[in-house]
C-alpha cells in the first residue's frame, strides 16, 4: 500500500513536539531517576508536580511529572508556528468534529487541548517561558547529559489510519514498516523538526504510549548511563539495549521509570529536512529492521507502554508479529 503524499500546507503549522505530561505514584522516586541518573533540570516543583527541562531547550519545561494514585499519561504536546497558527488549528479539530478546550496551563500562553483520531489527548500552544540558555554551563552536566526531547512513539490499532491522520497535519514519513501479504503498514516514523521523527506509530493494542525519547551527545553517554544505573539500583529498569536500530540509525537504549514509562536515550539518526525526500521502506520480516546490530528487542518492548488518561485501548486490527527475542 503506496504511501499518501505529503500534505506541505496543512490547515496549520506544527513546529514540533514540545512535552509530554506523566502522572506518578510517588514524586521523589520520579525524581530521583529523571533528575538525580537521568540529569534532567528542574525548572519547578511542588509537593503535586516537578517539571523539567533538557540541556539544550530554553522553553520552561520538556517533561511535566504530576502525583497521582494511577500512573498514566495525561497529555502529549506541540508546539505551533504561531498565535494565528493555534487558531486554526482550534478551527480544524472543530471541523473534524473533535472536542476543543481552552485550557491554563503554568508558563504556557493559551492552549489548546483536544484529541486525535483515536482519543490521544494533544494540547497546542505557541508561548512558553523561555529560560536563560544552560547548554555552555558544563557543572550541570550529569546523568546521560540530555540534550533535548526527541519523539514520542505509541501504540496505534491501525498504523495506516494513524499515518492519513497526522499525514494530513503536515507531518511527512521518513520510513515505514510493511507486512508484505496485507501491504498495510506495521509501523511508521513521521516528522516535523527535520530529524527521522517527531512521532511514530507501532501496531499494538493502543492507543497507549510506547515511549519518549530524549537525544544525548554520544553512544559513550549512553553507556555511562548503563554503567550508573546497574550500581545505583536501576539495573532491573534497564529493558532493551545498548544497540543500533535498523530504521532510523540510531544508537539506542530503552529504560523505564519508577511507574513503567518508558524512555529511549537516543542518538545519530540522520537529518530530513528536504520535502521531496523519500520514506524508506521496509519489510516487517527483516531482522535488521528494529535492530541493526544488538539482542532482539523483548517481548515486553512490544506488549508493554503507558495508558492515556480517559482513553481505553483496544486490540490492533492488522494480526501480524514481529521477530521478538526468546
Amino acid at each position: 500500500m503506496a504511501l499518501a503524499p505529503f500534505n506541505l500546507y496543512p490547515e496549520f503549522n506544527i513546529v514540533r513536539l514540545s512535552h509530554v505530561n506523566f502522572t506518578v505514584t510517588d514524586l521523589a522516586a520520579s525524581r530521583a531517576f529523571y533528575v538525580d541518573t537521568l540529569g534532567l533540570q528542574v525548572t519547578d516543583e511542588d509537593n503535586e508536580t516537578i517539571y523539567l527541562r533538557a540541556m539544550e531547550e530554553r522553553g520552561h519545561h520538556c517533561i511535566i511529572l504530576t502525583r497521582s494514585e494511577k500512573a498514566e499519561v495525561r497529555s502529549l504536546s506541540f508546539k505551533v508556528y504561531s498565535e494565528v497558527d493555534l487558531d486554526k488549528a482550534a478551527r480544524y479539530f472543530q471541523m473534524l468534529g473533535h472536542a476543543v478546550e481552552w485550557v491554563e496551563r503554568p508558563y504556557q500562553g493559551r492552549t489548546m487541548k483536544t484529541h486525535d483520531h483515536a482519543g490521544i489527548p494533544l494540547e497546542f500552544y505557541y508561548k512558553m517561558d523561555r529560560l536563560p540558555p544552560i547548554h555552555q554551563k558544563y557543572a550541570l552536566y550529569h546523568g546521560v547529559k540530555p540534550l533535548r526531547i526527541d519523539h514520542f512513539n505509541w501504540f496505534s490499532t491501525d498504523v495506516d489510519k494513524s499515518v492519513a491522520f497526522y499525514n494530513n497535519m503536515g507531518f511527512r514519513a521518513t520510513e515505514y514498516t510493511e507486512e508484505e501479504e496485507s501491504g498495510r503498514l506495521w509501523a511508521a516514523w513521521m516528522h516535523r523538526k527535520g530529524g527521522v521523527h517527531d512521532i511514530a506509530f507501532t501496531c499494538g493494542k493502543g492507543p497507549r504510549l510506547h515511549h519518549t525519547a530524549f537525544w544525548v551527545p554520544t553512544p559513550l553517554n549512553i553507556i555511562d548511563l548503563l554503567d550508573l544505573m546497574s550500581t545505583t539500583g536501576y539495573l532491573a529498569n534497564i529493558e532493551r539495549g545498548p544497540g543500533r536500530h535498523g530504521i532510523s540509525n540510531a544508537f539506542f537504549l530503552y529504560i523505564l521509570d519508577p511507574d513503567g514509562h518508558r524512555i529511549e536515550i537516543y542518538c545519530s539518526d540522520y537529518q530530513t529536512v528536504d520535502p521531496d525526500n523519500e520514506p524508506i521502506r521496509w519489510d516487517l520480516k527483516d531482522p535488521q529492521r528494529q535492530t541493526l546490530w544488538g539482542a532482539p528487542a523483548p517481548r515486553s518492548w512490544f506488549e508493554h507502554g503507558s495508558t492515556f488518561a480517559g482513553v481505553e485501548p483496544s486490540e490492533p486490527t492488522l494480526k501480524a508479529s514481529p521477530i521478538i527475542a526468546p
